[in-house]
């Protein structure tokens, strides 16, 4: 059932929901993509903002997580993400934000999934107050990447920081990491690239 969401309702939520149908890229065994898909829920994509997320794993099979910068509270840590230009693809997005969050270069990585369609989630009250913006929330397209480069590659330095400290992380206990309006995104990303925190040799 697709629930009516007008804008009020959608600022009285704080809660994450995902859009009706979410396809997710998977690599076949000639390195083609195809879509697998998933029911979800549905949301108005106008009134929330374009974004990636990556999730950027080590040989080892953990996932970078970097402190914010303007961290606030206990959940302080998060994947790089960010906005979608006008007119720009989302893996070029995600590449650019990489770049630009933890300095890590494109040629570094290897992208091995990606989410097609949009996860949603909403800012809570408080944080609508103070943005003031036409959205409601975020929807997000998300990237699994392959991290070939070593420690020393990653520079929070490069550009404007974002993060003033990063680690290697459990992909099961980033959630917990996390803004809690945010939790629900991430508890489904890390369903979907659970396969990705295998190690590799």
């Amino acid at each position: 059932m697709v629930a009516n969401f007008g804008r009020k309702r959608h600022r009285a939520r704080a809660c994450v929901s995902l859009c009706e149908t979410v396809a997710t890229i998977w690599p076949n065994s000639a390195g083609e993509f195809r879509p697998a898909r998933v029911t979800q829920k549905k949301r108005d994509p106008a009134l929330y903002r374009a974004n990636v997320g990556l999730a950027l794993f080590s040989k080892a099979g953990h996932v970078f997580v970097g402190r914010r910068v303007n961290g606030r509270g206990a959940f302080q840590w998060q994947m790089p993400q960010g906005g979608v230009d006008k007119g720009e693809d989302a893996v070029d997005a995600a590449l650019r934000e990489m770049d630009e969050e933890i300095g890590v270069a494109a040629k570094l990585v290897d992208i091995v999934e990606g989410t097609e369609d949009w996860l949603y989630y909403d800012f809570p009250p408080d944080l609508l107050r103070r943005m003031g913006g036409p959205y409601l929330g975020q929807r997000q397209k998300w990237f699994a990447m392959r991290f070939k480069g070593s420690d020393s590659d990653v520079r929070l330095d490069k550009h404007t920081p974002e993060f003033d400290a990063w680690r290697w992380a459990k992909l099961d206990e980033i959630p917990d990491l996390i803004v809690p309006f945010k939790r629900p995104v991430y508890e489904e990303v890390a369903k979907r690239f659970k396969r990705w925190s295998e190690p590799v040799s």
